[in-house]
């Protein structure tokens, strides 16, 4: 009796061990997540945001723990809107990023719930119309601005253009990011003792025929961080180009095909804070509405060394002059 006693005992005790292990190996098992990847459209600028916030990413939490879907919105808003839409009705998807405002404004709209990050914005408060501005969205929204100091940019044009009177600002008229910068630094640029004009395009197509028009009428362009222009800067650069017209840019992706110079930030840097962001995000260790928006802090002067030649521009050597080559 003894002994059956003692066989039953460490049988129970035995599954009760295994019982423990399953329910710890359970509780250990890594989490894995999806995240829905809405970019506005492809170009340099955002193709390296959406590469450093995969790599943060796939670094904190490892390649077999994150799931990415990435959607390109070619340039389209209403695009955008679709990609967020099904991101939320699958309900698959544990963080969306959207890369450029029209994307981060169709996730705000498509949802109040699943957390979003964003990145390639260049004033959140003017984005979602926020009109109280802390520095935290106080929904379920952060992320990182790429917008450099427009006061700089301004300098930097009356530094290298010493003789310009009027600047045009070439834009897109759909686009508040870029509307913001152009009315940020036609301030800038008075307070320079220079006039400035406004030139907007709705799309790609018109940017060729308002770059002529504003070529005719100005000394120097400057191009904010824009996406329809970066998306087609050889069109402006054929014009440009032709009429001996220098263009300073808002980033190094315009800057390489259009532009002689730029203040920039790295898109690859704001795209990794991002990921870092959503990985602390996902891992319940911060929540998206109490987060600063972050932004970005390393800024370079660059030039293209050739278009200043042809152009006579004596560059300072505090530029750095950028790779044409690099890819």
């Amino acid at each position: 009796m003894k002994n059956a006693r003692r066989i039953i005992a460490l049988v129970m005790a035995s599954v009760l061990m295994l019982c423990l292990f399953a329910g710890c190996s359970k509780g250990n098992e890594t989490k894995k997540y999806k995240v829905g990847i809405c970019q506005l459209v492809q170009h340099d600028a955002l193709d390296a945001a959406t590469k450093g916030f995969q790599d943060a990413l796939v670094e904190k939490l490892g390649a077999e723990n994150v799931e990415f879907d990435l959607q390109n919105a070619a340039g389209e808003s209403a695009t955008c809107a679709t990609i967020v839409n099904q991101f939320v009705s699958a309900g698959d998807v544990d963080l969306i990023m959207a890369n450029a405002t029209p994307a981060l404004q169709a996730a705000m709209t498509a949802t109040a719930t699943i957390p979003i990050v964003a990145t390639s914005i260049t004033d959140f408060a003017t984005a979602l119309d926020i009109k109280d501005w802390t520095g935290k969205t106080g929904i379920n929204v952060t992320g990182t601005a790429d917008l450099a100091p427009l006061a700089d940019q301004a300098a930097m044009i009356k530094e290298l253009c010493p003789d310009a009177k009027t600047v045009g600002i070439l834009y897109c008229s759909a686009e508040p990011n870029s509307k913001y910068q152009a009315t940020v630094i036609a301030a800038e640029l008075q307070k320079l003792g220079l006039t400035s004009k406004d030139f907007t395009v709705a799309d790609t197509n018109e940017i060729a025929s308002v770059t002529t028009k504003a070529c005719d009428e100005v000394d120097v362009l400057y191009i904010p961080t824009d996406n329809t222009i970066a998306s087609a800067t050889a069109a402006v650069n054929s014009v440009t180009a032709d009429k001996k017209i220098p263009v300073v840019a808002g980033e190094e992706g315009i800057c390489k095909g259009c532009g002689i110079a730029t203040l920039s930030i790295s898109y690859y840097s704001i795209g990794q804070k991002a990921g870092e962001m959503a990985a602390d995000i996902l891992q319940g260790k911060a929540d998206p509405a109490t987060m600063d928006i972050a932004y970005a802090s390393d800024l370079t002067k660059l030039y293209v060394a050739d278009r200043c030649k042809d152009l006579g521009i004596t560059v300072p050597d505090s530029y750095e002059a950028i790779d044409m080559t690099a890819e």
